[in-house]
């Protein structure tokens, strides 16, 4: 089964690969990765032809470049350096960073990428929208499952419209999981249709994290940072003790980006050990904290009491939800915490891939920096990531003695 390009535009990746990759381009250009692929569903198997459908893919991903249409898009967006875009105008993914396999345990389906970070980074969001739409297209029926997501869609739009639901302002995050292109565009045209010509209560739309699409339909592209930042800024650097991985990160986005920073990721290494390093002057310059793990009503009331305790009023900051959201948990989230801090929500699978089969969880982690490995510890194990258990360990035991012991 020949499928047709599904990335047809080096935009089509999110938009936080470009404030990251500016920071990475400018301060860590000599930086080497590697990333591995994941499946966390149980029941989920790629056979050899899906394998070589994904390796296919992945070739006509690695033939494209940018067009100097889609370099004046980026020249327009205020953050983004005129230096920067010269290097995009050169450059292009490599096929040969690329190890596609097919494998008889698992999942059946090996990806690891290796080379600069300035690279590596790239890759990651082209490739899991890649294997969620070779999976989807080759294991069902495409059509029954489109005409599921479109039932789905316009069900989504009415309580919009009807104020069923109340999400305050929510952007769309499902390009890695979407269930195809088509179905991504589609769900943002209606979404945007709807507001435009009903309005929503109590909901605002801002955009979307697809650069590609953000552009075709004129809407905002959004995002400001992953994991990945953290990790490699943090702990790619062997000369750093990791438990304090937040503030190379912060302090390094403060000397990219001044005081256009957006909202910061938390738990990398843990909430607590981020809030040792979130102090007055960071806390002053990002508009807002990004939730990914954990208990989301905990995690909002930690981070109200954190900005408090600086003596910074909540309410002028945000609190961006974005851990496996539907509308109905947005909602709840909303409603409890309106009248304590802006709050927003980042909605993915939910809004991309919402039909009548269960959706994949995939994920592409960066599990090694200059040679040695990095993890993420998030405020949940389920989402932990790393190859190296002793690196766990030690990583886990600095935190521990910092939040035991340091006051800094």
């Amino acid at each position: 089964m020949k499928l047709k390009a599904i990335i047809t535009s080096l935009l089509e990746t999110d938009m936080y690969k470009f404030s990251m990759g500016q920071a990475i381009f400018h301060q860590f250009p000599s930086y080497m990765t590697n990333w591995d692929f994941k499946c966390r569903n149980k029941d989920v198997f790629f056979t050899k032809e899906m394998v070589e459908e994904i390796q296919e893919q992945i070739k006509a991903y690695c033939s494209l470049h940018f067009t100097e249409d889609e370099l004046d898009y980026l020249k327009g967006i205020e953050w983004i350096k005129r230096n920067y875009v010269d290097f995009l105008r050169l450059w292009h993914p490599r096929y040969e960073e690329f190890s596609i396999k097919h494998t008889e345990d698992g999942c059946g389906l090996s990806i690891e990428t290796s080379g600069t970070w300035t690279n590596t980074s790239f890759y990651e969001i082209p490739t899991l929208a890649i294997v969620n739409e070779v999976y989807f297209r080759m294991t069902h029926d495409y059509d029954t499952l489109f005409k599921s997501f479109c039932e789905k869609a316009d069900k989504k739009v009415v309580a919009l419209v009807d104020g069923t639901f109340k999400l305050g302002a929510f952007s769309e995050f499902g390009l890695r999981r979407r269930l195809s292109g088509e179905a991504q565009e589609l769900v943002i045209k209606k979404i945007v249709q709807a507001e435009k010509e009903s309005g929503f209560k109590d909901s605002t739309f801002v955009g979307t994290s697809n650069v590609y699409l953000a552009k075709k339909l004129g809407i905002k592209p959004v995002g400001t940072m992953a994991h990945e930042y953290v990790q490699c800024v943090g702990q790619g650097n062997r000369k750093h003790n990791p438990a304090y991985s937040n503030w190379y990160m912060l302090e390094s986005w403060i000397n990219e980006y001044g005081v256009l920073n957006g909202i910061a990721l938390t738990d990398t290494i843990g909430t607590d050990a981020f809030c040792k390093d979130f102090r007055k002057t960071y806390a002053t310059l990002f508009s807002g904290v990004r939730h990914d793990s954990g208990d989301p009503y905990k995690w909002g009331e930690k981070m109200i009491a954190h900005y408090e305790s600086l003596g910074i009023d909540p309410k002028s900051k945000t609190l961006l939800f974005s851990d496996s959201l539907d509308f109905e948990k947005a909602s709840a989230l909303y409603e409890y915490f309106k009248d304590k801090a802006k709050v927003a929500f980042g909605i993915g699978t939910f809004i991309a891939n919402d039909t009548c089969v269960p959706a994949l969880n995939i994920v592409m982690k960066v599990t090694e920096c200059n040679y040695g490995p990095v993890a993420k510890l998030s405020d949940v194990e389920g989402k932990n990531m790393c190859k190296d258990p002793a690196y766990i360990d030690y990583l886990k035991r600095a935190i521990q003695w910092r939040l035991d012991h340091a006051e800094m």
